[in-house]
């Protein structure tokens, strides 16, 4: 049994379809319980803040897809507790633990990241994401399950609606209107296709070499903004138009928004280039990774079938 929490978000959707296309036997849970395109999948509804219902969420899994994902508002008070839950809930069935993070730990850098980076965070969020990384890792260390952890760069894709490539250099267009981007238009930018990110984290679930580690999910090389935004336009057959949002305009429209104050934190990310390194994945397991032209043609169809994918 493998059982994905957080299932109808973007990363949990993605695995369940990945676990499902690979004939595994699927739990989906999520708060809302709600169904998924694929007959065979199990639903419960369960908060994984909740200990007691986590538990039974999780009873006799193999392996949990830990993909619960919370406003950025309240990862301060949720994010610890709900680790813990998952690590205990997981422990307790005896399975294996995969964990999907970000790229926050490293702070800002000048090179390409990979997994030995020093971690560096700059903020509250960059500096929570290292102390989970460090929870799950010496949950690991300590004998309590075995947790790997595999990270991925910002998502775009179908499932991926709030992402911020989706929600300023995406969505706009498909409606007709311009593309936004942060930072710069010009600095190269790893972007993660979230049906290549649920493949990585399904590889992850079957490799026991794996666990005990942390792993960068295979993508598409980088592209700048520009590039992005070019390529969707070429898609959608019409001349591109697009903005940037620089960080004066971030600052005076967080006066009025939390969630673009909580986001200035991190928009070093998108003034300069920012690349993962990908290479330990690759040479340990492979790579399954959809060309970002292909990406973006499968993205457009699927909105304009289901606006809010």
């Amino acid at each position: 049994m493998h059982v994905v929490l957080g299932a109808t978000g973007g990363a949990g959707s993605a695995v369940v379809a990945e676990l499902a296309a690979r004939g595994r036997r699927v739990r989906a849970v999520s708060r809302s319980g709600r169904g998924t395109p694929f007959a065979d999948v199990e639903h419960v509804s369960a908060d994984a803040a909740d200990p007691s219902r986590l538990r039974d969420a999780c009873r006799d899994a193999a392996v949990v897809y830990h993909c619960v994902n919370i406003p950025y508002s309240e990862w301060p008070r949720r994010l610890l507790p709900i680790a813990d839950a998952v690590v205990t809930a997981s422990a307790e069935a005896g399975a294996r633990l995969v964990v999907i993070d970000n790229l926050y730990m490293y702070g800002p850098t000048q090179e390409p990241m990979t997994e030995t980076t020093p971690r560096r965070p700059q903020g509250k969020k960059g500096r929570l994401r290292a102390r989970l990384e460090e929870v799950f890792l010496d949950a690991h260390r300590s004998g309590r399950l075995r947790v790997t952890i595999g990270r991925a760069s910002d998502f775009y894709g179908p499932g991926a609606a709030n992402s911020g490539p989706m929600l300023l250099a995406v969505r706009p267009p498909v409606a007709g209107r311009g593309a936004s981007w942060l930072g710069t238009l010009d600095a190269p930018h790893t972007l993660s296709y979230l049906p290549d990110v649920a493949w990585g984290l399904a590889t992850l679930g079957e490799r026991e070499e794996a666990f005990g580690d942390a792993w960068h999910l295979p993508a598409a090389e980088p592209l700048t903004g520009r590039q992005f935004i070019e390529l969707l336009f070429l898609e959608l057959k019409r001349p591109p138009r697009m903005r940037v949002i620089g960080r004066p305009m971030m600052r005076l429209a967080g006066l009025l928004s939390p969630i673009i104050r909580e986001t200035l934190e991190v928009l070093y990310q998108f003034e300069r280039p920012f690349i993962m390194d990908a290479g330990k994945f690759e040479r340990a397991f492979g790579q399954r990774i959809t060309p970002h032209a292909e990406a973006m043609r499968h993205t457009i169809e699927v909105m304009r079938r289901t606006p809010r994918a």
